[in-house]
C-alpha cells in the first residue's frame, strides 16, 4: 500500500485537538480510532487524547444513541473537558445516524454534561481528505460556538489556520500578528496543545489551544484572516453570522505571499514594518540568491493536500523548479492554476509511477518506499511524518519558514550530489582494479 490521502474524521478530529481542554470522539468502530491515533502518537510523539464510540455490527445497524451516550458520559466523568468533539466515519454516515437529535436526548437526560460544549461534523471517509475534515470542523465550531456581538474590540483579530500549517508554522504567524501590535485569536491552535511541551500536570484532555472563552468572542474581532483556501468556507460562516469581514491567504510560503501578509498586518494597524522583518526579508532574498543554481529546471515530483501541494509547489517554481509530477487528494478550486501541466487525485503509487525522471519527491513518511526504490531524494512534507523527529517545528512559513525550505532541500541535493560522486568513484576504482 502507498496511502498519501488522510480521511475526512482524522483531520476533524485533529481541528478539534487545537481547542483546550477539547477531547474529540470519533464515532465509529474502535479500529478507525486507533488508526488515526497510532498516526498522530508517531507524528506528534505526544499523548493524543481521542476516544471513540466503539460500535459493533449490532450497534451499527440498530443505531448509535446509547454508544454516543454512554461515551459523552464516560468521558466528561473521567475527564471533565470544555469541549466533546465528535467526527463520524464511514460507518455511521452509511447507517445514517442522527447524531444531532442524539445529542439533544443526551442533554436531556443527562444535565450534569451542561457546561461540556458538544459538537457533531458530519466527516465521511469515503469522500474528501484531511483538509476537507478539518474545514468542516473548524465551520461547524464558529456555527455552534462563536456568539454574535455588536461590539469590536479594537486590535484583535482572527485568524484561521490551515490544516497544512504546522505548531511552528501557527507559532510564527502568531508571533508576527502580536509584532504589530494586534491580539490574535487562532482557530484551530495546535501551538498550544501539539507543540510538544512537558505539562505540570497530567490531563486527560488536551493542553493549550484557544481557549473557549476566546473562541467565543470571534465575533468581536476587526478582521478575519484565514490561511489557505480550505478556510474559505469557515471565514465565510463566521462574516454571515458576526459581519467580521476575512481575508484569504492561500500560502505564506514564498517571498511575495508573505509580503501580501506582512502588508496587511501594516494596513490593518497603520504601524510600519518593524525592522525585525525587513531584515527576515533581505535574509530570505540573500537565500534566495544562494540556492537558484540548485533549483535551475530541478524537475521535482509533489504529493500532498491541495493547500500544502499549492504552497510549496509555487515557491519551488518560483525558484526555477519544474513541477513534472503532482499527485493531491481532494478536489480544491486550486488544482486547475497549479503551475504544471496536470494535478492528479491519487496515491503514491501514481506519485512512483509519475516521478520516474525526477530529481526531487517531496510528500511525507509514506513516500520513503518510492523515493528508495527510484533513487530519488525524498524532502518530507505534510502529515504524517513519523521517520523523523521534530515534525511539529518544522518552519515553513513567513520569511524564515521559507528560507529553511530552500536550505533544507539545497543540502538535500547536495548531499545527492557527493553520493553521486562517491559512486563514480567507487566504480572507477574497482573497475582499474580488474582492469
Amino acid at each position: 500500500m502507498s496511502p498519501l490521502k488522510l480521511s475526512q474524521p482524522i483531520g476533524g478530529a485533529l481541528a478539534f485537538m487545537g481547542i483546550n481542554r477539547s477531547m474529540p470522539v470519533l464515532h465509529g468502530s474502535q479500529g478507525c480510532t486507533a488508526f488515526g491515533l497510532v498516526l498522530f502518537v508517531r507524528h506528534f510523539r505526544e499523548m493524543i487524547p481521542l476516544q471513540t464510540t466503539a460500535m459493533n455490527e449490532v450497534t451499527t445497524i440498530m443505531g448509535g444513541l446509547e454508544n454516543i451516550e454512554q461515551a459523552i458520559v464516560n468521558i466528561y466523568k473521567r475527564a471533565k473537558p470544555a469541549l466533546i468533539g465528535i467526527c463520524s466515519t464511514g460507518l455511521t454516515e452509511t447507517k445514517g445516524d442522527d447524531v444531532e437529535s442524539y445529542l439533544k436526548v443526551v442533554r436531556q437526560r443527562h444535565p450534569e454534561v451542561e457546561d461540556c460544549q458538544l459538537v457533531y461534523v458530519s466527516t465521511p471517509d469515503f469522500v474528501g481528505a484531511f483538509q476537507d475534515g478539518w474545514g468542516k470542523a473548524v465551520s461547524k465550531m464558529i456555527e455552534v460556538l462563536v456568539e454574535k456581538s455588536s461590539e469590536t474590540v479594537k486590535g484583535q483579530i482572527n485568524i484561521l489556520a490551515g490544516s497544512h500549517l504546522s505548531a511552528a508554522d501557527i507559532e510564527e504567524i502568531k508571533e508576527m500578528v502580536e509584532d504589530f501590535g494586534l491580539r490574535a485569536i487562532i482557530l484551530p491552535d495546535i501551538s498550544g496543545s501539539l507543540d510538544g511541551h512537558l505539562p505540570e500536570d497530567f490531563t486527560p484532555t488536551t493542553i493549550g489551544g484557544t481557549p473557549l472563552e476566546k473562541l467565543k468572542e470571534m465575533g468581536k474581532s476587526e478582521v478575519t484572516i484565514a490561511i489557505g483556501e480550505q478556510m474559505r468556507a469557515a471565514a465565510m460562516a463566521l462574516e454571515i453570522k458576526t459581519g467580521v469581514p476575512f481575508f484569504i491567504f492561500e500560502r505564506l510560503t514564498g517571498l511575495a505571499s508573505v509580503d501580501l501578509f506582512i502588508e496587511r498586518l501594516s494596513s490593518i494597524t497603520q504601524k510600519p514594518v518593524p525592522n525585525k522583518y525587513r531584515r527576515q526579508r533581505s535574509q530570505l532574498v540573500d537565500a534566495m540568491l544562494d540556492c537558484q543554481f540548485y533549483f535551475g529546471g530541478l524537475p521535482i515530483a509533489l504529493g500532498a493536500e491541495p493547500d500544502l501541494l499549492w504552497a510549496i509547489g509555487n515557491f519551488l517554481v518560483e525558484m526555477g523548479a519544474k513541477i513534472t509530477a503532482a499527485i493531491t487528494t481532494t478536489e480544491s478550486v486550486l488544482l486547475p492554476n497549479m503551475p504544471c501541466e496536470t494535478v492528479t487525485i491519487g496515491d503514491l503509487e501514481d506519485l512512483e509511477t509519475m516521478a520516474k525522471g525526477t530529481e526531487l519527491i517531496l510528500t511525507h513518511s509514506h513516500g520513503r518506499g518510492a523515493s528508495r526504490r527510484l533513487g530519488i531524494p525524498l524532502y518530507r512534507i505534510g502529515l504524517p511524518m513519523f521517520d523523523r523527529v521534530g515534525a511539529a517545528h518544522r518552519l515553513s512559513v513567513g520569511y524564515r519558514g521559507s528560507r529553511n525550505i530552500l536550505f533544507e532541500i539545497t543540502n538535500l541535493l547536495i548531499e545527492q550530489e557527493e553520493k553521486k560522486e562517491e559512486e563514480k568513484e567507487r566504480t572507477h576504482f574497482f573497475t582499474s582494479l580488474s582492469g
